[in-house]
């Protein structure tokens, strides 16, 4: 009797120049069943991101070599995979919120591997480019059109005017969530616990950051929002295009 064979386990990739924590990460990731590379300069993280087409990116971004930010910044280039940075100062938080670095999650020193692990868990549930899970068909949810902009949710992709968009994963999903309801006005809250999960906790504004850098690869005017639409004292809806 044949049987599905097993999927290879999700790959993780963690930069961290602190050793201890870069070790005690992956010894965590590796028990709960995910294949683990660690590196620890900023160099050979862009380089093991292009050798191991990793799932998801732990990025430090106090890196001897290449900080954090521009690490990142590079790994966009050439990678859709999720990058989840990791910060010991508030302010460098406030950086990363302010920088168009492509950036999905973040979270703070200290912080318990039990966080950083539900945080992984979270992104690796969302579908990625092109999938479909088990239960769907190509054909189960109907591509949304927006004027020139298509939004494909099954196969989470979105293109405008004919042309294929390169967005992060975060900004492909939170574009595909307002797609799928396009009359509802979602709190930041409401957006987050879709995307980034219920039990996510950190600066709520992390959404404003991302709406911002989708609009902008949109060609979006904030002030008309086609796309994106702000609804004062709520949040955001789909555009009217």
């Amino acid at each position: 009797m044949s049987t599905n064979p097993t999927p290879p386990p999700a790959r993780v990739l963690v930069i961290e120049d602190e050793t201890t924590l870069a070790g005690l990460i992956a010894a965590y990731l590796s028990r709960a069943g995910y294949a683990t590379t660690t590196v620890h300069t900023g160099p050979d993280g862009v380089q093991a991101v292009r050798e191991h087409a990793p799932d998801v990116v732990i990025l430090d971004l106090g890196l001897p070599g290449l900080d954090g930010i521009e690490v990142c910044r590079q790994i966009r280039t050439f990678s859709d995979c999720y990058v989840i940075v990791v910060t010991a100062r508030k302010d460098e938080v406030d950086t990363l919120i302010g920088l168009s670095v492509g950036a999905d999650d973040y979270v703070t020193k200290p912080f318990s591997v039990r966080e950083l692990l539900a945080r992984v868990q979270t992104v690796l549930r969302r579908p990625r480019t092109g999938s479909t899970s088990a239960s769907e068909t190509p054909s189960s949810e109907p591509i949304r059109v927006v004027g020139a902009l298509r939004v494909d949710p099954n196969g989470h992709r979105v293109h405008l005017a004919d042309t294929e968009v390169a967005l992060t994963p975060t900004e492909r999903d939170l574009l595909i969530t307002l797609a799928r309801r396009p009359t509802m006005a979602f709190t930041r809250r409401q957006l987050i616990d879709v995307i980034w999960g219920t039990d996510w906790v950190g600066d709520e504004h992390l959404v404003d950051v991302h709406v911002a850098h989708l609009r902008r690869k949109l060609g979006d005017d904030p002030d008309t929002g086609r796309y994106v639409t702000t609804v004062r004292g709520i949040g955001y809806r789909m555009g009217q295009g």
